[in-house]
């Protein structure tokens, strides 16, 4: 498999990304392409074994930072790492790109200037993969449209079901509605409009669901329009980010505490493994025609070995085709 890396993406850009591409690159035996500063690139290469690893750089001589406007980048900076990367899947010299760089950007890029819509696609929309018990719940939209329309949900729905099937392998994915009560008919004007729409669909749509539901291995897909997704996302990571810090802080607190947390290491260990997001490490761009996955800016090298494997696991299958025909359909 061939995967296009955006070396200049994350916060410590290229470190992590370097890093993640030689892990990602032994593990799995893929074709990586590093898109990036050739210079900046290769001396993080050097730190590392990279016998018999398929890695190349292209260079690019520009970046795009996290403080770039997404409107104009793409014509501001058009031989960024971004563009050079999605171009390469555009072109068919790459099978997905990879990026922890600019979500607004890489979304701006993609949709104006590279790979462009699927068509009949009438939004793309931003994914992103939230721990629950059980295995991880595709939740779309987390950010490409803070306002949206029925159709829209309708189509994320669509799109989302397929990546949950197609890439997670899950069979027959339960979809549901993010809304303010289960009941039928909760919610406001877009949610009651986009209910009617996917319950006489054949998604298996099991209706609305509440977020507390969304954790419980209770739903496969949970659909939202952009700006209720980005918000419930970035709660979730905040509350849970804080919890992390206060057990860890209560651990500290006396002997007995230590003692506890030395005896509870393993247990508390796998549990991190279970709602850290680098494990998961990134989520498609749903709509565009090419895989594109976005990971955290703050990435580590785990979790772009992580969004390396996403990408793999979606073209392997055939997410894009999967999209266009069910979209046509």
């Amino acid at each position: 498999m061939r995967i296009a890396l955006d070396a200049m993406g994350s916060d410590d850009f290229p470190r992590p990304d370097v890093e993640g591409a030689v892990l990602a690159a032994r593990e799995y035996g893929d074709a990586i392409t590093l898109v990036g500063d050739e210079a900046q690139i290769a001396v993080e290469l050097k730190k590392h074994d990279t016998g018999g690893l398929n890695l190349n750089i292209i260079h690019a001589s520009q970046a795009v930072s996290m403080i770039d406007k997404p409107a104009s980048v793409g014509k501001e900076k058009p031989d960024s790492s971004m563009t050079v990367g999605m171009n390469l899947v555009k072109n068919g010299e790459a099978d997905a790109f990879v990026t922890a760089g600019n979500t607004g950007a890489a979304l701006a890029i993609a949709t104006l200037y590279t790979l462009k819509r699927i068509e009949g696609v009438k939004r793309p929309a931003l994914s992103a993969i939230v721990p629950s018990i059980g295995k991880g719940v595709t939740l779309l939209d987390v950010g490409a449209n803070a306002d949206s329309k029925a159709e829209w949900l309708f189509q994320f729905a669509i799109m989302g079901r397929i990546f949950s099937q197609n890439a997670l392998g899950i069979k027959n994915p339960r979809v549901g509605l993010l809304s303010n009560g289960e009941e039928e008919g909760k919610g406001n004007d877009l949610i009651r409009e986009a209910g009617v729409l996917l319950k006489n669909a054949n998604l298996n749509f099991i209706g609305n669901i509440e977020p507390k539901d969304l954790l419980k291995d209770q739903v496969d897909v949970v659909v939202a329009d952009g700006f209720v997704g980005n918000i419930f996302i970035k709660s979730l990571e905040s509350g849970t980010s804080m919890l992390t810090s206060l057990i860890r802080q209560e651990l500290m607190f006396d002997i007995r505490s230590k003692l506890g947390a030395l005896l509870s290491r393993p247990a508390f260990t796998r549990v991190r493994k279970q709602i850290d997001p680098f494990e998961i490490g990134g989520a498609p761009l749903l709509g565009v025609d090419g895989v594109v996955i976005i990971g955290h800016g703050r990435s580590n090298a785990n979790a772009i070995k992580n969004a390396i494997r996403q990408a793999r696991q979606a073209v392997s299958g055939n997410l894009i085709e999967a999209i266009r025909q069910n979209i046509t359909q």
